[in-house]
């Protein structure tokens, strides 16, 4: 009898592990104990990753920090053994913020480089140039570096995620704080005319009942003068800026020319200090710095880069000071190190041999803590959204940001709500275990 019940025992443990295999075998994850080629740019010792980044043009100034601070981490994991030994290649090409040639080199890093994932490519109009293309190439189109609400389209892009707080959250919580803080004031926009702008003033609206002055720029033109004048004679008290660095530095320097000092309320994306400051006194020619940007609004969904009370802070300064000490420590560099941190879990997540449908399963199926972020990521088999909300921050005569309030979270058309959790840690290695 204890043979028979031993060998029942013995069938049914194959059969339990069989299940698993072929379980995990449907999601895409190898049970390979070897690396092994699984996927176009996944070899036994390498990890190819490709990107299109602002490395010239007019989102450069600041952006272009950005690649080259996530290559630093990636390197920082590759000297401490990669990712179940294999080492990240991570090839970056210069896009100028061109829709064209964004569509031109996305093209060369997928059939001629083969990537196995487009990584944080930056730019809400240059990614729109090719998300249909990553799609129906299959190629996991991972982090894209835009709020763009655009990103969670699981049905027709099922294989790209954002990454970032979409504009349509940030644009809530930014009109939410204007409601309840500058009440009575006039309120006007500023935005960039497409669907960055778009998408945040589609946030505020939802908040915001009138508006004096709603205007818009397009990159390609530097003259923001008949803009800023509109907003002026408006009487708007309070203009919020949904722009890249170089337009809001362009807005406050012809606003302060005219004499109109307004309540600056300025989208994630546009308000670095350290980037400001330098587009600040490069437009001006070194007659002004730092000290228009004094009572500026702002947000965050990472701590901010001067708390050195922070360990995800201490961690990627030391990365910095390491591998690229000549680029300034800023916003820029902590976003770029950050989505790096969430590629490693995620590939990590993915299993020993990833292929690319596995790594989009993984995404949707598994629970990343929140990594260096304020608030939680919203990956779920209907959601590709990435971090799902802000906290207020206000910049101070010093230049320094401080945090306003609790952290908020929202969807695109829900209620705005506090979060209660509690930001997550990084391990001891600095790596994702």
């Amino acid at each position: 009898m204890n043979t028979q019940i031993n060998q029942m025992t013995t069938v049914m443990s194959r059969v339990a592990i069989g299940c698993a295999v072929a379980l995990l075998a449907a999601c895409g994850q190898s049970t390979s104990t070897t690396n092994t080629a699984s996927a176009p740019g996944i070899t036994a010792s390498e990890i190819k990753i490709g990107s299109t980044q602002p490395l010239t043009g007019p989102a450069a100034p600041g952006y272009s920090e950005i690649a080259p601070a996530a290559n630093a981490y990636f390197q920082y994991v590759n000297a401490h053994g990669g990712v179940f030994g294999r080492k990240i290649t991570y090839n970056y090409l210069d896009d100028g913020y061109n829709p064209t040639t964004t569509s031109s080199v996305t093209r060369k890093l997928v059939l001629e480089d083969k990537v196995f994932a487009v990584f944080n490519a930056l730019g809400t109009p240059t990614h729109l140039a090719v998300v249909d293309y990553l799609n129906s190439e299959k190629v996991p189109d991972l982090f894209v570096a835009s709020g763009c609400n655009c990103w969670n389209d699981t049905s027709n892009h099922p294989y790209t995620f954002g990454w970032q707080t979409d504009y349509t959250i940030e644009g809530k919580i930014l009109g939410q704080y204007i409601q309840q803080n500058l009440a009575g004031k006039k309120v006007g926009y500023f935005y960039q005319n497409d669907e960055f702008g778009l998408d945040g003033v589609k946030g505020l609206d939802q908040q915001l009942s009138a508006v004096a002055s709603r205007q818009n720029y397009v990159p390609t033109n530097t003259n923001v003068a008949p803009q800023i004048s509109a907003l002026q004679a408006s009487g708007a008290q309070v203009v919020v800026s949904f722009s890249i660095p170089a337009f809001t530095a362009l807005a406050l320097l012809t606003a302060a020319k005219y004499g109109y000092h307004p309540i600056w309320i300025v989208s994630n994306v546009g308000s670095d200090v350290p980037t400001l400051t330098g587009l600040l006194k490069k437009f001006s020619q070194g007659a002004v710095g730092s000290q228009l940007l004094t009572g500026m609004v702002t947000d965050a969904y990472l701590p901010l880069v001067t708390d050195a009370s922070n360990p995800w802070i201490t961690l990627f300064k030391g990365i910095h000071d390491q591998y690229i000490s000549s680029l300034p420590w800023d916003g820029n560099v902590l976003y770029g190190m950050a989505a790096a941190y969430t590629f490693v879990q995620a590939i990590k997540a993915a299993g020993r041999n990833p292929t690319r449908s596995g790594l989009v399963h993984t995404l949707e199926t598994t629970k990343l803590s929140g990594g260096p972020g304020l608030p939680p990521y919203g990956y779920s088999s209907g959601n590709h959204l990435g971090y799902l909300g802000v906290q207020v921050a206000t910049i101070g005569a010093d230049g320094n940001a401080t945090t306003v309030g609790p952290v908020y979270t929202s969807s695109d058309s829900g209620p705005i709500n506090q979060y209660s959790g509690t930001p997550a840690t990084p391990p001891s290695s600095g790596i994702p275990s």
